[in-house]
């Protein structure tokens, strides 16, 4: 029998450690949300946070965070002013996606994980009796014939159906996701075009969907005095 050791909970060894980087970009992210991808306010407000709350270390300060922005390509200069780029509006709209998509339930099966165990492709240690439907290549081969060679001995070996152990899985669920984009007169009030901006995000979100998530499914819904659906 394999002995087990148990040992107290280290977050450097036992956790996924981040770096000041991934954190700084992190909490920028979440900035940009707020200040509608004004990046240069979104980089105040984290200088205001570092003063207070020390986020940087002697490795990477706020001027070296930003010169990291742009050369992972996330922020360029634009007339003496920094302004994000396309690459940063994808990872906003993924992150936005992620954060809609994390609060699961157990459902369909799709491409997001949740906490549940059930039907999936990403296969668990932990192991199960096998029961009519499931697939067979979970099947643990080890397990399943330790129980023929334990039930009969080598000199009676025969496979029986209690014999068959198979794999957990982490069961992945898909979602349907509906956009609803206002139509109304205030959307083109004062002569701004509000509408232009709220297509090309239909499009970055069905694009982002399509790519990741093939299983879920997209809806447009156009809203003004009546709504219907966008085919």
């Amino acid at each position: 029998m394999v002995p087990y050791k148990y040992v107290q909970w280290d977050p450097e060894r036992h956790g996924a450690k981040t770096t000041t980087f991934e954190q700084l970009f992190d909490l920028f992210q979440q900035l940009l949300q707020y200040t509608a991808g004004d990046a240069n306010e979104a980089l105040n407000w984290l200088t205001q946070l570092d003063e207070r709350y020390s986020l940087t270390d002697s490795e990477m300060g706020i001027g070296d965070f930003i010169e990291e922005l742009k050369a992972r390509g996330y922020l360029r200069e634009n007339d003496g002013s920094i302004e994000i780029t396309a690459k940063t509006e994808r990872s906003l709209r993924a992150r936005s996606l992620e954060e809609v998509f994390r609060q699961l339930r157990k459902g369909g099966t799709g491409r997001h994980p949740t906490p549940f165990e059930g039907k999936g492709d990403e296969r668990l240690p932990e192991t199960r009796p096998w029961k009519f439907g499931d697939d067979p290549h979970l099947l643990n081969i080890t397990d399943t014939l330790s129980n023929s060679y334990r039930r009969g001995g080598l000199d009676d070996w025969s496979l029986e159906e209690e014999d068959y152990v198979l794999h957990e899985t982490d069961h992945q669920s898909n979602q349907s996701t509906v956009l609803m984009i206002d139509l109304s007169h205030s959307m083109i009030l004062y002569g701004e075009d509000r509408i232009t901006p709220a297509r090309k995000t239909a499009m970055a979100l069905s694009e982002l969907i399509l790519r990741r998530y093939a299983k879920d499914t997209l809806d447009i819904v156009a809203f003004g005095d009546d709504a219907w659906e966008v085919s």
